[in-house]
């Protein structure tokens, strides 16, 4: 049976019935389109309400993506959704609306665009800020090619803060290639956006004498578009480069060669249909600015952005209200058992600094926010700067710790090598949601970061079994060490451990047993430690004695713990949510052959492969990580070693 429930298609959506592709969008008039409009808005609503998954996003850009596709024609011409977790309207428009209810659940359709799902998905997406450079790839390799296809880039203000993007305009405005570049701002990311661009964009949309000017622009683009000589065109171009250089905060996107036009309303089809036709018919860079409100069309989620951006689903299509009560009884989430952690120890101690790239609340930093806001600070969507930055405040003495998804950190790992371990500074990054996540997929698996962070000198790397361990691991990350130290933990809630309210330091580089055993010896990494003793108990009852290690640090390893154990009897078995190469297995195996202990080792670890999207169980059951799967394959392993 699926994983997900059926979501049921009102009689009254004949419009959105009879669409199954942009051209069926192409017959149709604006009061059509609006209609179009409105069905997507309820079916994405309902779907949410079911299934779950991302929604605030799509909900704004309902409008732009129905005037997207009357106007354009993909595949032909490319649509490029920054992030693509707002891509669900454009799914349900280009055939995909029948298999909408399979969105994010395992062996169903991705919550991201994804180039091998549909022909109209140009470019796969999940992380933000990568839009415009796609886009300029494909505009220039279309013109090597000879192609007169459309690029059109879709990017958030949230997006606009990477500084990839700004990389990418300062190119194509150099290029001159045909792109579209449509700035979707609604002054949210997850949270809300940060930083002087922000103002900038409200600058421009609240600046009444460039909006009545701003008409003057439009007519001598409509003049443009309609068979002037050159010479007219040319000083056309020259009144409305000067009513924009005079009026434009800044005149930001100009400078860097993109030509501007807006702000216009991202939820009026007409004037974006409108818009977009204008766009279509000039050539080079332009940036198309739409203000679009997130959550549209749903009064909880325009009243609470941030709390809607995504939602599990469950709740009234009308008031927002959940049908089922939460579980309270649920053991702390790892993110908030770290949040507050972090907040204890800095009401005590006026050093240490929290960052964050745009994800306060998804990490848990928001309480920190809250209780210490002067030493608080969100750098919006750019990892790499939030390195460099905990650098540049570690080198005088405070104590920085960057809170970060394990998937986003990859982002930065220049800046971790170049400007924080080479100079051994002191930095405390606390990577949240390190292993599968879950319904986001591969974009945002924590499946690499135990590999690439084991190959940085100097770093200490840490991953705690429980609750407790993550506390003492944070306490002991910035009391005892002085360099750079990881910290890395699950996404979700905890074991439901009893916490002790003071805090310990543990012996670096020391593991601890977690059950004594012979013949057998389980090496575990953080959170698999518990899934471990599960195998062993199962074990046990087969007359196989297993030792369970809970290693607790990759960097510095625990050798004199694995030669103690090397007896010629002792099979290991490595455990680690952690791609098979490079972690805690490599590690253990490299020391085995420095030392010359030729012993059998297995290791479990997530394979050499991108895992799929789903329900953590069921990717726990695919991949054999399920503890059936993997006290099987432990017990095979050892009987086979025994012959």
């Amino acid at each position: 049976m699926p994983d997900f429930l059926p979501v049921a298609i009102c009689p009254q959506m004949s419009l959105l019935a009879a669409i199954h592709s942009p051209d069926d969008l192409k017959k149709l008039t604006i009061a059509e389109l609006q209609e179009v409009a409105d069905e997507c808005r309820r079916e994405v609503i309902n779907l949410v309400s079911l299934n779950g998954g991302h929604f605030a996003s799509s909900l704004g850009v309902v409008e732009l993506t129905v005037a997207l596709h009357h106007v354009y024609s993909t595949p032909h011409d490319k649509i490029i959704w920054d992030v693509g977790h707002q891509a669900y309207v454009h799914k349900i428009l280009i055939g995909r609306r029948e298999r909408m209810q399979s969105n994010r659940k395992f062996g169903g359709l991705a919550g991201f665009p994804k180039r091998a799902e549909s022909a109209h998905d140009a470019f796969g997406a999940g992380h933000a800020s990568t839009s415009i450079s796609a886009a300029t790839g494909i505009a220039v390799a279309s013109e090597l090619a000879g192609c007169n296809e459309k690029v059109i880039a879709v990017i958030g203000d949230g997006s606009m803060t990477g500084g990839m993007a700004f990389e990418a305009m300062n190119h194509l405005g150099d290029l001159k290639s045909d792109v579209l570049v449509i700035l979707n701002d609604n002054q949210m990311a997850i949270s809300s956006n940060t930083g002087a661009l922000r103002h900038h964009l409200v600058n421009i949309s609240l600046n009444k004498t460039y909006n009545r000017a701003r008409k003057l622009v439009w007519k001598s683009l409509s003049l443009l578009n309609n068979g002037l000589g050159d010479k007219a065109k040319n000083t056309i171009r020259k009144i409305e480069d000067g009513v924009k250089a005079a009026l434009t905060p800044g005149a930001f996107f100009e400078a860097l060669g993109l030509r501007y036009f807006g702000p216009i309303d991202g939820h009026n089809i007409e004037q974006l249909v409108k818009a977009l036709k204008e766009m279509q018919a000039l050539p080079n860079p332009k940036l198309l600015h739409v203000i679009t409100t997130k959550g549209k069309g749903f009064k909880p989620a325009e009243e609470n952005q941030c709390k809607w951006h995504a939602h599990n689903g469950g709740f009234d299509t009308t008031t927002g209200k959940l049908l089922k009560t939460a579980d309270t009884s649920l053991p702390q989430k790892y993110q908030e058992v770290f949040g507050d952690a972090l907040v204890e120890l800095a009401l005590k101690d006026r050093s240490i600094i929290a960052i964050t790239a745009a994800m306060p609340s998804g990490t848990s930093l928001d309480l920190f926010q809250n209780a210490l806001p002067n030493r608080f600070f969100d750098v919006g969507i750019a990892e790499a700067h939030a390195v460099t930055f905990a650098a540049g405040i570690a080198t005088e003495g405070f104590k920085p710790v960057f809170a970060v998804y394990s998937t986003f950190l990859q982002r930065a790992y220049d800046q971790l090598i170049h400007d924080v371990a080479l100079q051994k500074l002191h930095v405390v990054f606390a990577i949240d949601r390190a292993g599968l996540v879950g319904e986001d997929g591969p974009t945002h698996h924590g499946a690499f970061d135990l590999s690439w962070l084991h190959a940085v000198p100097g770093l200490v790397i840490m991953a705690p079994a429980n609750e407790q361990e993550l506390r003492d691991m944070l306490y002991t990350a910035l009391y005892e060490l002085d360099g750079p130290v990881a910290i890395r933990y699950p996404r979700g809630n905890g074991t439901g451990m009893s916490i002790r309210k003071n805090f310990t330091s543990l012996p670096v580089g020391k593991a601890v047993l977690a059950r004594e055993g012979s013949g057998l010896a389980l090496l575990c990494m953080g959170t698999m430690t518990g899934k471990a003793l599960e195998v062993a108990a199962i074990l046990e009852k087969e007359g196989i004695n297993a030792t369970v290690v809970n290693m607790r640090f990759l960097k510095p390893l625990d050798t004199a713990m694995i030669e103690e154990l090397a007896s010629p009897s002792t099979h290991f078995v490595v455990i680690e949510e952690n791609s098979t190469i490079g972690g805690l297995g490599s590690a253990v195996i490299d020391h085995l052959n420095a030392k010359g202990l030729n012993r059998p080792v297995l290791k479990i670890a997530l394979p050499d492969a991108f895992v799929t999207h789903g329900h953590i169980d069921d990717l726990y059951r695919e991949i054999g990580f399920d503890t059936p799967s993997m006290t099987e394959t432990i017990r095979r392993f050892y009987r086979e070693g025994q012959r």
